[in-house]
Order: C-alpha cells, then structure tokens, then sequence
C-alpha cells in the first residue's frame, strides 16, 4: 500500500486514457464510473475525469479529485490503470454543495466504487 501519488502513479497521456476507455466499465456508482485495464507496470496508476457541466464550481471539481487521490492512495489495488470519472452531477437542488456533507458523499461513493474492485479480485 503506497501513501503517494507521484506522477509515475497517474495516468497523464491521451492514449493511455483512450485505452483504458475502450474497455466496459468494472464499477457504477450513483455518480462514478471506474474504467479498468491491465498494465505492466509494478503500481496501479489513476487518472481522473471530472467534467465542468457535471461539477461547475472549480472548488466542487477539486475537492472530488483530492478525495478520490486519497481513497486511491489507501488501497492495495493491482497492477492495474484505474480511470474514475464523475458520470452525475454530485450537486443537485435536493442536494446542494455544503462542503461536509458532499464531501462524505463523496469519499463513501468512492470507497464503494474501489472495494467493489478489490472483491473482484479477491474472487
């Protein structure tokens, strides 16, 4: 279980991200998708896709990926190239962004989202 998330640890190329794209999404949540794919490397690697229609006030975008850092950073996950991309709009008029509260949101969507990956794995 690594605590960093150096750049060796991200997905920053087009074309890894487009092929990690092609492939079925592993895991849904309310609001995410978690793409998955094989690499040869000895670390998982993440990348983040964070839309501005689905997350308007940069803040909102910023807090979603640093949540999503640090679940990524506290899991033992595979040698695999994980992509988590924001699929709904986390803040609603039913549900607007009160920082602690979506914040929750969150981090509880996210960790579903990894440990429904590392029960598959598991299996």
């Amino acid at each position: 279980m690594s605590q960093n998330f150096s750049r060796e640890r991200r997905i920053v190329k087009t074309d890894d991200f487009s092929s990690v794209f092609r492939l079925r999404p592993k895991n849904r949540t309310g609001h995410f998708t978690l793409y998955a794919r094989g690499n040869t490397l000895q670390h998982a690697r993440l990348g983040l896709v964070v839309a501005k229609r689905l997350a308007q006030r940069a803040v909102t975008r910023n807090m979603i990926k640093r949540v999503c850092r640090e679940v990524f950073r506290k899991k033992a996950l595979d040698s695999m190239d994980y992509i988590v991309r924001l699929s709904a709009s986390v803040v609603t008029r039913r549900n607007p962004a009160t920082g602690v509260q979506l914040k929750r949101l969150v981090k509880k969507e996210l960790e579903q989202l990894f440990a429904g990956e590392t029960q598959n794995r598991e299996s």
